[in-house]
């Protein structure tokens, strides 16, 4: 991974302009993208592709303009269809193990301005940083525009759109993968709405395949915490309300008791960040969670990890939303480069 800033691709107009766009700038890495996929999963393109396509139907029930512009994609990376829908189903056609993240949502009593920051340290195997891009989209047909951290050819991932509604993502786990929802589509959905409740009722509707936690927050202030897995999502409420923090466990009473501990750092990582977030409660800002997200100082390990569980914290994340601003953060907290961009 070089250079301190991840490539922007910005694209406009219809769906099918978007996606051709983005295939034709960043055609290269898309295709690096895919090699990646296979190389993660010892699986053949060829495999990869036939499962990806069981998940069409799905997706074009979400949101028939996504397929579109999945399809722009395609021709303006000169790809398969096929190869281009697998970007949007990378771990559910591969039914690999998630990832990891910690990721916080925090607002009224708890920052310094009384208005909300959210975001995350994203925690990948490093070589995702080589794929990764921020896309931004403006489309032509009123849906709002959006700024959001992704990889080469996915269309959806964490981010925040013009409206200030921003979320964030973190892997659970102990879930057994079944045929639903592939959840980058549904991320991308969620920045074409302008409020929490649309994004409630759609969380509703489209049952996942498999099990993700989902921070928001909004322009208005308020926050919001989702375990989602295919049998429903249940909303988890802090220890108050100005605050949620999650991991890579189940906290809801709903989830909490199918939950094993197979990632071995999921507790200490959000307990660490409970403690850091409180001496700071009042005075929370922008600088003082970038602070945060670069901690090294819990038991076992600090919030930015360095191959912790095999995962680095590649890159970071926060929004704010009254503001119109997402904070990105390339590389580890710790000696990771911040750069501001306007949604």
């Amino acid at each position: 991974m070089s250079g301190q800033t991840f490539p922007l691709i910005a694209v406009s107009g219809s769906s099918y302009e978007m996606g051709y766009q983005h295939g034709r700038q960043a055609g290269d890495l898309v295709r690096q993208y895919l090699t990646w996929i296979e190389k993660m999963t010892g699986k053949s393109r060829a495999n990869l592709c036939q499962n990806a396509r069981k998940f069409l139907p799905l997706i074009e029930a979400l949101s028939p303009a996504l397929v579109e512009e999945v399809r722009g994609l395609a021709d303006g990376a000169e790809l398969s269809f096929e190869e281009a829908l697998l970007c949007q189903a990378r771990g559910e056609a591969a039914q690999v193990d998630p990832e990891g993240c910690t990721a916080f949502a925090l607002t009224g009593s708890a920052t310094a301005s009384g208005r909300p920051l959210a975001g995350q340290n994203q925690d990948l195997s490093p070589e995702y940083g080589d794929v990764a891009i921020l896309l931004h989209v403006a489309p032509s047909d009123g849906r709002p525009r959006a700024l959001m951290f992704t990889f080469a050819g996915q269309l959806g991932y964490s981010g925040m759109n013009q409206h200030g509604l921003a979320h964030f993502a973190n892997a659970l786990y102990d879930c057994p993968w079944q045929l639903g929802l592939p959840h980058y589509p549904l991320k991308r959905v969620m920045l074409e709405q302008d409020n929490l409740d649309t994004c409630m009722q759609i969380l509703a509707k489209h049952p996942t395949c498999s099990a993700g936690n989902m921070v928001f927050c909004c322009g208005d202030g308020e926050i919001a915490d989702v375990e989602i897995r295919p049998e429903g999502a249940a909303i988890f409420r802090d220890e108050s309300p100005d605050s949620v923090i999650h991991a890579n466990h189940y906290l809801t009473a709903e989830f909490a008791p199918l939950e094993t501990h197979s990632l071995a750092d999921s507790c200490s990582r959000q307990n660490r960040m409970r403690v850091l977030v409180q001496e700071c409660w009042g005075e929370i800002t922008v600088e003082k969670m970038k602070a945060i997200l670069s901690d090294h100082a819990g038991d076992p390990a600090g919030i930015c990890r360095h191959g912790a569980e095999g995962m680095y914290s590649v890159s970071g994340y926060i929004a704010e939303p009254e503001k119109g601003v997402l904070h990105v953060r390339r590389g580890q907290g710790c000696t990771g480069t911040w750069t501001a961009y306007e949604v």
